[in-house]
């Protein structure tokens, strides 16, 4: 996903099973229509450093498909905090854009409310096909075995940025390749008077992201093989468990991230105040900042030991966004012809370059745009160490309960509580309790 994901989404995240209107018009067999085909209301999420330059990115370019089609896009860039919840009232109320943005792990999820058009071979054909887009992307894009309920539109993993200037003040002279490593260069670095490692305790989403690279660390998944929640399974237990001691017991991530929820970690990291940070294609942000390039440099995210890879030695999530229409849009064609536009050769160049992200499309991830060293580590990443969270219909659900869990215990924390094995396992447990029943 991009910049933040946070989803507070309460009985609307209960109802999401039995959702199965969509909205933007349409016929009410739920089928879409063209009933309106001048028009097109798009969402787009909050992808740079602000609403504003999100507008500033994607106005020229709606610009530029109405003159190629007559059609006049709508645009609105909704928050991460809002988006999930905004899409998730959109199914039951009937009332939403027609093509919206949607964080690629709520794609099962999302898929699952029946609002969304599927992208059978019919509907890819219309786009170029789908052979177009590489195969990690098309890995989160719905439930295994049914049609995709999206498209990807931007791809994206974790790396470790580090500032290089503080990094040459305490003496260390390479990025941390396992965390035994990045908690031992902490230490150096807090001697120099810096912060280490900024994270969003705040941010449910981004607890999910990296709770589940630990959990991958630790040999551990979040769901049974048949798609039941097993949140406290040992595995489990230990990653959370070490993710948060990275401020309970490492002191690595300044306790004050706790309450971190809005991007506050990049905004410290790009003002020099914080060594180390983990996030998913960040260049664009930080050049917003008033960052240069040369001031930072990027490396993997650790692993336990080793180097990156599959298995224990997945260090990233396949992050990214995916372009959804809902299924009965009032304008189907226009819709059609919109995700066409934004995933063409030219406009993956030009938002993914806006974006620093990687283009999903495999011709626009060849050009050479994107083998600078930064994308370099992405493409790497992406290719051989990053794994697709759950594409199983309660994933939202699992977002909000666990990741407001690993919240809680940043609190905890933050307070100078302890955070042990087992009231990691009791907040885990509380989490399990909240999903839907097998």
């Amino acid at each position: 996903m991009r910049s933040i994901r946070a989803a507070a989404v309460g009985a609307v995240t209960m109802s999401l099973a039995l959702a199965a209107t969509a909205c933007g018009g349409g016929s009410s067999t739920g089928g879409g229509s063209n009933d309106s085909p001048k028009t097109l209301t798009y969402w787009a999420s909050n992808q740079g450093a602000s609403i504003a330059i999100d507008k500033k990115v994607l106005q020229p370019e709606l610009d530029k498909f109405k003159k190629q089609t007559g059609i006049t896009v709508k645009l609105e860039v909704v928050p991460w905090s809002d988006l999930l919840n905004r899409i998730l009232t959109a199914t039951t109320s009937g009332q939403g854009p027609d093509v919206l943005n949607i964080g690629n792990t709520w794609s099962a999820s999302l898929q699952a409310t029946g609002a969304l058009l599927p992208w059978n071979t019919a509907n890819f054909a219309k786009i170029g096909g789908k052979d177009r887009f590489v195969d990690s992307a098309l890995g989160s894009t719905g439930a295994e075995g049914k049609d995709p309920a999206a498209v990807p539109l931007y791809s994206m993993a974790y790396a470790l940025y580090y500032n290089k200037q503080i990094f040459a003040d305490a003496g260390i002279s390479q990025p941390p390749a396992t965390w035994a490593e990045l908690v031992a260069d902490g230490k150096k670095i807090q001697a120099k008077g810096k912060q280490v490692l900024g994270a969003e305790g705040a941010n449910v989403s981004e607890n999910i992201h990296h709770t589940f690279v630990f959990a991958k660390q630790h040999g551990a998944d979040f769901f049974t093989a048949d798609g039941k929640a097993d949140f406290t399974n040992d595995g489990v237990v230990a990653a959370v468990k070490q993710y948060v001691d990275l401020m309970a017991k490492d002191k690595v991530i300044p306790v004050g991230n706790a309450e971190y929820a809005q991007n506050q970690s990049v905004s410290d990291f790009a003002k020099g105040k914080t060594a180390m940070l983990m996030w998913q294609s960040a260049s664009a942000n930080l050049k917003s900042q008033g960052m240069s390039d040369s001031s930072y440099g990027i490396a993997p995210i650790p692993v336990q030991s080793g180097t990156p890879g599959t298995g224990a030695q997945v260090n990233s999530m396949v992050a990214g966004i995916n372009l959804a229409v809902f299924k009965n849009t009032d304008n189907l064609d226009g819709s059609t012809k919109f995700v066409k536009f934004m995933t063409s050769d030219a406009e993956q160049k030009i938002l993914n370059t806006a974006y620093s992200s990687i283009p999903p499309v495999k011709t626009a991830q060849e050009d050479t745009a994107f083998n600078t060293p930064a994308n370099a580590v992405l493409k790497d990443t992406l290719a051989k160490s990053a794994a697709a969270l759950p594409q199983v219909a309660d994933e939202s659900q699992f977002e909000t309960a666990v990741g407001t869990a690993v919240k809680n215990l940043f609190a905890d924390a933050a307070a100078g509580r302890a955070v042990t094995t087992a009231s990691v396992k009791a907040e885990l447990e509380k989490a399990q309790q909240q999903m839907p029943a097998k």
